[in-house]
């Protein structure tokens, strides 16, 4: 989904665009604009440094996502080895900048409860051992290290992001199965959300113009899950899932990994999903709003109205009873 906006604001701002890919069906939304297309996974280094040879700039979009019940470990040395790749290939090549990708899990929340900013830290890794946090934590360390170390990298953070070509399987799923009314139910929460487009967008003035080594937190509206999920019921007219204590939520997403680990079907309630829902807080945008230039420019409302229009194209949406 972000890729596919970064690519489109990047040829709007007239730069020359390459694309790297897995598969070459995810290219067709893209086939109205130029671009030159290139194979790369994240686990070939030699394919990946093949892929950029001759850019001066990327934003890397293929940021690990724990999909399926594993070891916090297992999931953290699966998502740094693959970055690390990207990295070792970028390593001998001549760019001017290196955006990764971040995520504002990977912060944690003011002590003060006041919004989020940049200059948040962990003193150390985190004590939830959640998967998704983990994950994006490691990246995000992964990330400063290697800027440090003289990679010219810059983290931009957007956040809870919905709209078009969301493949349905992270934050769309909160759209999605409003709509359908298959929610389980959600944990309430803090979020801060922006419309897929805006943070493309906001990927691209990081990589003209963010400083190396800084993160940068692209963000749209503060509102809390119940607000969201709301405003998603409203739009599709659909019934608001029901709320689920966190400790419930945890109790019935362990249960599922125990079925799952006897054969059953992926859970629906993931440890992921809990962290997205639960574990947000609200985002201070300032810092890219003033350096960047930077601000959204579509509401949370449309931004709903655009992804529910795009389901429905991909024929995701079930016809109203």
């Amino acid at each position: 989904m972000l890729g596919h906006h970064a690519a489109a604001a990047a040829s709007r701002e007239g730069h020359d665009l390459v694309v790297t890919f897995r598969n070459l069906k995810s290219l067709e939304p893209l086939r109205h604009l130029k671009f030159d297309a290139r194979h790369a996974d994240l686990n070939d280094r030699d394919e990946l440094r093949a892929a950029l040879l001759g850019v001066d700039a990327v934003i890397n979009c293929a940021g690990y996502y724990p999909t399926v019940p594993r070891s916090w470990r297992d999931e953290v040395r699966t998502a740094t080895c693959q970055m690390d790749n990207f990295y070792s290939a970028c390593a001998d090549l001549p760019l001017r900048k290196i955006v990764y990708l971040g995520a504002a899990i990977a912060l944690p929340r003011d002590p003060e409860g006041q919004p989020a900013t940049e200059a948040l830290d962990y003193s150390g890794e985190p004590r939830d051992k959640n998967p998704y946090l983990q994950v994006k934590w490691a990246l995000d360390v992964q990330a400063r290290a290697k800027a440090k170390a003289g990679l010219p990298v810059t983290i931009a953070i957007p956040t809870m992001s919905f709209g078009e070509f969301d493949p349905g399987n992270t934050t769309g799923r909160f759209i999605l199965e409003t709509a359908n009314g298959t929610l389980p139910g959600y944990v309430n929460g803090r979020r801060n959300v922006i419309y897929a487009g805006d943070a493309g967008r906001g990927l691209v003035r990081v990589c003209e113009a963010g400083r190396l080594g800084e993160r940068y937190l692209l963000s749209g509206e503060n509102l809390t899950m119940q607000q969201i999920l709301s405003k998603i019921a409203e739009a599709a007219g659909s019934s608001i899932p029901r709320t689920i204590p966190l400790r419930a939520a945890k109790m019935l997403s362990a249960w599922q990994r125990v079925l799952y680990s006897l054969g059953g079907p992926v859970p629906k309630v993931s440890a992921s999903a809990i962290a997205v829902m639960s574990s947000g807080q609200f985002i201070d945008g300032t810092k890219a709003s003033a350096e960047l230039d930077f601000t959204p420019q579509v509401s949370v409302n449309e931004a709903i109205k655009r992804a529910l229009h795009w389901f429905q194209g991909q024929g995701l949406l079930k016809a109203a009873s």
